[in-house]
């Protein structure tokens, strides 16, 4: 049985086992030892990890999993050396048995600032594009989801989370290998989406706006976090080349403008809820991320400027009710 089987099981008692197959077979090439050069590695560190049942899993203040004393019967160095295999660990921090994974992004400080806006997840059934490895999807299991679907076409997150997975044994959170355009046209099944740093990686921002209000269910609430900069309404950054050392980067909205477009769009209730400078504390290199990160992005003589000489990254919160 793979780590999926539960999610499809549940695709196929709400009436989308057409999906469920597609998404398996999908899944299954994604995932063969052909198909990316790291996966024989990365299965066999999955295949290595300790059969430990976790003392206490935490959820909803942080994602702790067991305590030390679990670790006891196996080597703790060894132990790291097999979380380290699925370097760059970029969205936590997580803290499994006493080991603490100083991730990229403090991602538990954008969530902190996004979860006092939204309506409760209790029993709601939950899409997170472009989630990484599923920490913020945790933490939604935290809160009550009911179902959290993460997805996020680059492998080594979601091995990352079939890593916590297999301690955590949740069947109320999954990440797939897939991006936004693997998802049904007219889907129509989720009470909240998710769209966390993913707008400006997308050529069209507002097909992005459509594709993920086909995900929502009509009344269903969107929550988009993205760049932004200063400026009126109509204004959008399009960096000539390359933004913050990043090369897809196509659109960064004002926030008036992106206001318009979440009208324009057909959104009801739309409203910008955080606006946050990111700082070198939230997204810094660490041993568990040794690239180069927000530092190495930014104009050493000003600090307010991106290496490229544009406005440093700036983001803010939106919520928008599906009509």
């Amino acid at each position: 049985m793979t780590v999926y089987e539960p999610f499809y099981r549940w695709l196929d008692s709400i009436g989308q086992a057409d999906w469920a197959e597609q998404l398996a077979k999908f899944t299954e090439q994604r995932m063969a030892d052909d198909f990316h050069g790291k996966m024989p590695l990365w299965q066999k560190a999955l295949t290595d990890l300790p059969s430990i049942k976790p003392s206490a899993i935490e959820l909803q203040q942080q994602v702790a999993i067991g305590a030390k004393e679990d670790l006891a019967a196996y080597d703790t160095s060894s132990f790291i050396e097999l979380i380290k295999t699925f370097h760059p660990w970029r969205k936590g921090p997580y803290q499994l048995f006493d080991i603490h994974i100083d991730t990229e992004w403090r991602s538990d400080w954008k969530w902190d600032r996004v979860l006092p806006h939204l309506s409760s997840l209790h029993g709601r059934k939950v899409l997170d594009v472009g989630g990484g490895n599923g920490y913020h999807g945790w933490r939604m299991v935290g809160e009550g989801a009911q179902m959290v679907m993460g997805i996020d076409p680059t492998l080594v997150f979601s091995m990352q989370y079939q890593f916590m997975q297999h301690f955590i044994q949740s069947e109320k959170h999954f990440v797939l290998p897939i991006g936004i355009e693997h998802m049904p046209e007219k889907l129509h099944l989720f009470d909240t989406v998710f769209s966390m740093g993913v707008l400006y990686h997308r050529r069209s921002p507002l097909n992005h706006l459509m594709e993920l209000r086909q995900c929502l269910r009509p009344g269903g609430e969107l929550v988009l976090e993205t760049l932004i900069i200063d400026g009126e309404e109509g204004m959008s950054l399009m960096p000539e080349e390359r933004y913050a050392k990043m090369r897809n980067v196509w659109f960064i909205p004002s926030i008036p403008t992106m206001l318009l477009w979440l009208r324009k769009c057909g959104y009801k209730n739309v409203r910008c809820v955080d606006e946050n400078l990111t700082s070198l504390q939230e997204q810094r290199a660490t041993e568990w991320m040794t690239f180069e990160s927000l530092a190495d992005f930014l104009d050493p003589q000003d600090m307010h400027k991106t290496i490229e000489g544009y406005p440093a990254p700036k983001r803010a919160v939106f919520i928008a009710d599906a009509p």
